[in-house]
């Protein structure tokens, strides 16, 4: 083991041309095999000795160990990397490797605001200027209609329609779908048209001009929007994790929350997939969990 790892490694530097740090990462893992092996067995033994079972321990102490699920998979990666050049060189007859699972993904809850700090933040653009106007339109489309903010930035006037309060919207693949758009939104966007000034190019595109445009009357672009938020959440004093993806988490958790289907739900946010759409419903129930044990007599 301690002569194959490095045979590995120059393998990797000069059949494979991998970067420094990809090596690096390597090294650490296979060297850290070998540390634990020295401890919970006494011995390095050969590459070709090493068997699923013990790799499993390995596997299970660095578990207890504490390490994140998303490093233990990639240390598990280096070894099935390891043992197939192993198998080549015929240090090793088999992949112990190969039979380990992954980590099931630990997938985090977005974060989300509640509704008093949503109203604090969308009542922080001021309505004395063009830029706070549109600002204001901005925050509230996207949390009327639960958007992204590369969808926002993307819609043009021939994309909403202010009278029947709706908005065309081209999610990931291009793929359209209808948006409602709510009373709030739809006096902010009205408020904002009433004083942007667009640049002649993107005046001359009609229907296909931008709805939200920079002060150079020029198409909004994403990093734009997330500097925008960036400054109303500080005013607004919210979590610093807050960022333009949290409006649409908590478009998604308030429907939830109030009702609504997990099916509608998916379908305004223009998820492909239901699955996507069911890490919201762990947001409700313990939201509705939170409730019960302040509301009911005998939940504590």
């Amino acid at each position: 083991m301690r002569q194959a790892v490095p045979q590995f490694l120059r393998y990797l530097a000069v059949e494979r041309n991998a970067s420094e740090l990809t090596i690096k990462s390597y090294r650490e893992d296979l060297l850290g095999l070998i540390g634990w092996l020295e401890q919970a067995i006494g011995r390095v033994p050969d590459a070709g000795q090493l068997t699923p079972q013990t790799l499993r321990q390995f596997q299970a102490a660095l578990q207890e160990a504490g390490y994140a699920r998303t490093t233990i998979a990639r240390k598990l990666a280096s070894l099935r990397s390891f043992y197939r050049f192993a198998q080549r060189q015929g240090l090793a007859d088999s992949n112990p490797a190969k039979p380990l699972r992954n980590p099931r993904p630990q997938r985090k809850l977005p974060h989300f605001l509640s509704s008093e700090e949503i109203g604090r933040l969308l009542a922080g653009p001021p309505d004395s200027d063009a830029a706070g106007r549109r600002d204001r339109a901005i925050l509230e489309t996207i949390y009327s209609a639960g958007l992204r903010v590369s969808e926002v930035v993307g819609l043009s006037d021939g994309d909403i329609d202010l009278d029947e309060q709706i908005a065309r919207v081209r999610g990931k693949g291009r793929k359209e779908r209808i948006s409602p758009l709510g009373s709030h939104a739809i006096r902010a966007i009205r408020g904002y048209a009433a004083v942007r000034v667009r640049h002649a190019t993107e005046q001359a595109r009609g229907s296909e001009a931008a709805v939200f445009v920079n002060r150079f009357g020029r198409r909004l672009t994403t990093r734009s929007v997330g500097r925008m938020l960036e400054k109303y959440i500080a005013t607004a004093g919210l979590d610093a994790r807050t960022s333009p993806h949290t409006l649409r988490h908590t478009f998604a958790t308030h429907l939830l929350d109030a009702g609504a289907d997990i099916r509608s739900v998916q379908e305004l946010l223009g998820h492909k997939s239901l699955v996507t759409t069911q890490i919201y419903t762990h947001l409700s129930t313990a939201n509705l969990r939170a409730v019960y044990e302040r509301a009911h007599p005998r939940a504590g």
